[in-house]
């Protein structure tokens, strides 16, 4: 494990969340608090790595999603 990479997300003791837009089909990110950060994992790949980041960059990017300043990634 790196700062701001954990090699096995399955490893942390963790509760994982989604987003409910994500219906539930397995492909999406899940959220998790671990010791005053934020780890984000691929929901298809539990045991794969988690990106670790902190609240306030989770915070800056969460801004810009609502701004819309990544809308643009999401069409083909």
């Amino acid at each position: 494990m790196t700062d701001h990479v954990i090699d096995d997300a399955s490893a942390l003791d963790a509760q994982w969340q989604r987003a409910e837009a994500s219906g539930g089909n397995g492909n999406c990110f899940e959220f998790a608090s671990i010791d005053g950060k934020v780890a984000v994992r691929h929901s298809k790949a539990p045991h794969g790595p988690a990106l670790l980041f902190t609240t306030s960059e989770l915070a800056a990017m969460l801004d810009g999603a609502r701004n819309g300043e990544f809308d643009h990634l999401t069409r083909p």
